[in-house]
């Protein structure tokens, strides 16, 4: 789900929570669907989070008022981009395991899955860099679009040059092949190269 995604889903409910706060009727159930929210989009061990779970263990709290504050703090910092740098860091942080990991398995001769490991994690942050810079991952049939492509859009854009666009095909076709098979296509410098040049590509280019 993306950001504006997100923050559309909490505009909804706390204009819902306005309309049945005035009424005092079925309160509970749209406060019930913000902490949902709240769980759902905002990162484990946030502000967000641990203020909401706060709230939880005090009976004596003002339960719907404070948990609709919290969800109107999220929601604008989210539309006003002050969490992109958290998500960044999680986002670095995931890939970094996925990277060591492919290391581990090059490092004992397994070229093989190494390269698919890091092919896929490439994708996915191809993926996340077109969210962050606001181009659609998915075309109006509603059918993801190919890596290939979201590295074209994200160049088009003038996220990188053609040169970092060419290097990322290069990638992503050795990890096709050793997603389908064709193992003695590539050797194990090129996937060494492989891993890090991703890991460079994905420290200059953060999503």
């Amino acid at each position: 789900m993306d950001i504006s995604k997100m923050v559309e889903q909490l505009d909804k409910l706390l204009t819902q929570y306005k309309e049945v706060a005035a009424k005092s009727s079925g309160v509970e159930l749209v406060v019930n669907r913000l902490e949902a929210a709240i769980d759902r989009i905002a990162l484990p061990g946030s502000t967000y989070v641990r203020q909401l779970d706060s709230i939880r263990e005090d009976p004596f709290d003002f339960k719907s008022y404070s948990v609709s504050q919290i969800a109107r703090a999220l929601r604008d910092d989210l539309r006003d981009g002050w969490t992109d740098s958290v998500v960044e860091l999680v986002h670095a942080d995931t890939h970094s395991d996925y990277l060591e990991m492919a290391d581990t398995l090059l490092g004992t001769g397994y070229k093989d899955p190494a390269a698919v490991i890091v092919g896929t994690s490439l994708e996915v942050h191809v993926r996340a860099l077109c969210v962050k810079h606001s181009i659609d991952t998915e075309p109006p049939t509603g059918a993801p679009k190919k890596a290939d492509t979201l590295n074209a859009d994200l160049k088009k854009s003038g996220v990188y040059g053609t040169l970092q666009q060419k290097q990322l095909t290069a990638w992503m076709d050795l990890r096709n092949k050793a997603a389908h098979g064709d193992w003695e296509e590539y050797d194990i410098q090129q996937v060494r190269l492989l891993i890090d040049g991703v890991r460079d590509f994905m420290l200059k280019h953060p999503a």
